[in-house]
């Protein structure tokens, strides 16, 4: 049965950090793109990173490039999240995503972990 779970989030205050993991399970991860993707509340799904399969290259949206880290373990079947100087508005449930580099239609989402960026 394929998954993938996140943990690491939680309540920080403005300006803290935290790291997000996401491990996957029932597929062959070293062949999947990984990607971060948030929902803040009353807002849209967007992406805000991206590593390729085996971790040589990566890419951030505006909102949180400089800020946040994204690596992966293909040995451990994970894929990390590091979030320094976090802001109000970085609050939202934040999602792992993962997508078949060579089958692009089987893609496959966790159930999100929240983070909460509050004084």
């Amino acid at each position: 049965q394929v998954q993938l779970v996140e943990s690491g989030g939680g309540l920080v205050q403005p300006g803290g950090s935290l790291r997000l993991s996401c491990v996957g399970s029932g597929f062959i991860f070293s062949t999947y793109v990984m990607r971060w993707y948030r929902q803040a509340p009353g807002k849209e799904r967007v992406r805000i990173a991206h590593i390729d399969i085996n971790g040589g290259s990566t890419n951030y949206a505006d909102s949180v490039k400089g800020r946040f880290t994204i690596s992966r373990d293909n040995a451990k079947n994970t894929v990390y999240l590091q979030m320094i100087s976090l802001k109000p508005e970085d609050t939202a449930v934040y999602y792992c995503n993962a997508i078949s580099y060579y089958l692009s239609q089987r893609e496959y989402w966790g159930q999100g972990t929240q983070v909460t960026v509050s004084s």
